[in-house]
């Protein structure tokens, strides 16, 4: 079987470092892999070893002669079928490309967001199948009129064994800053709005009177950072929140955390949940999108609108205030995360789909 993937993001964020774990799974089950990505993309140096990568240019939405190159690769590598696993212009004309040649299509939806009827009718039919990485997004495209049939929840998964190495507490305490007796608390994600950085700096000040060993990290980049380091600022936060951008070696340090907060106001699934509990770290986070199959409320963190400032501050304060909750929370995580979010699993739920379309 030969599989052509196409993955538009540069950086290896969730979605990204799902396909690294997919390429090389189904390599090691014999399939036959070539992924498209964008030039200069971190995933390509992750991939190479697992597959014929070839990096095109990819400008968006509205770069429409990305489905010329994708037709040209198409024909020249004839792969059984199209695998799409992101947006900003890759769905879309990688979905016509495939059309134009014949080839059968599927595309992996991970974020939740909800588009008109109209528009949904017309982009889901151009796949053979839409997979979904959580059910709450499976939900969103039911409502949307995509018939049930042509839907599959594959969780997204992670490689556990990477985030259940032993924290070097002391190194990470220099690493970041940090005084040797600070709570602290990561917010893993990207740097927009959605996934609602503001909500945790509007409540850090009455939280830092009472608890002013807080500190905290944000790990990321995006387009609001200078808006964040504004707000920090103008809160007197500089000596409390660090803006540690994108890092590489998230694994190193994550399980150092005392609390990962996820204040999120539409997410698809969350990969920096799985992570976190991997690492056996409690997480309070949003309710939304998929977050509630992953955070489980009371058992490996809280769920609460972050909106709720009183009760998003509370759910917080309860994990400051009892080391021993945040202990049992963090092993219930890990035990989640084994069950659930396997790469094994998460790879032999695609080949089967895979399997079906060809059948």
């Amino acid at each position: 079987m030969k599989v052509l993937h196409i993955e538009s993001g540069k950086h290896l964020y969730g979605g990204a470092k799902q396909v690294t774990y997919l390429i090389k799974g189904l390599d090691k089950k014999g399939v036959d892999n070539i992924l498209v990505c964008p030039k200069d993309s971190e995933i390509a140096k992750k991939c190479f070893n697992s597959c014929n990568v070839i990096d095109i240019p990819m400008k968006g939405d509205i770069d429409f002669h990305m489905v010329w190159r994708l037709k040209k690769i198409i024909m020249q590598y004839k792969p059984n079928i199209i695998h799409i696993h992101s947006r900003r212009g890759a769905d879309t004309m990688g979905a016509i490309a495939a059309k134009i040649t014949h080839t059968p299509a599927i595309i992996s939806r991970r974020v939740d967001n909800k588009e008109p009827r109209w528009l949904a009718h017309i982009k889901y039919n151009l796949f053979e199948h839409i997979i979904t990485i959580s059910c709450g997004i499976r939900d969103v495209l039911l409502k949307e009129g995509v018939p049930p049939n042509r839907i599959t929840c594959i969780h997204s998964a992670i490689d556990i064994t990477e985030y259940e190495q032993k924290c070097d507490k002391s190194s990470f305490l220099k690493e970041f800053n940090i005084s040797d007796n600070a709570i602290t608390i990561g917010v893993i994600a990207q740097l927009i709005k959605r996934k609602g950085h503001e909500l945790l700096l509007n409540i850090l000040p009455s939280l830092i009177d009472k608890y002013p060993n807080i500190s905290v990290l944000f790990f990321g980049q995006g387009p609001l950072k200078e808006k964040l380091l504004k707000s920090i600022t103008e809160k007197k936060l500089d000596k409390v929140v660090k803006l540690t951008g994108f890092i590489d070696n998230l694994h190193k340090w994550i399980g150092c955390l005392d609390i990962v907060v996820h204040p999120a106001l539409y997410e698809g699934l969350g990969i920096s949940l799985l992570q976190a509990s991997a690492a056996s770290v409690p997480i309070v986070a949003s309710p939304f999108g998929g977050i509630p199959e992953v955070v489980h409320d009371g058992i490996n963190g809280f769920l609460v609108d972050p909106n709720d400032s009183i009760n998003f501050q509370n759910r917080i304060e309860r994990l400051i205030q009892d080391k021993t909750l945040r202990q049992k929370m963090g092993q219930n995580g890990n035990i989640l995360v084994k069950k659930h979010f396997s790469i094994e699993t998460m790879v032999e739920g695609n080949l089967k789909i895979y399997k079906e379309i060809l059948s």
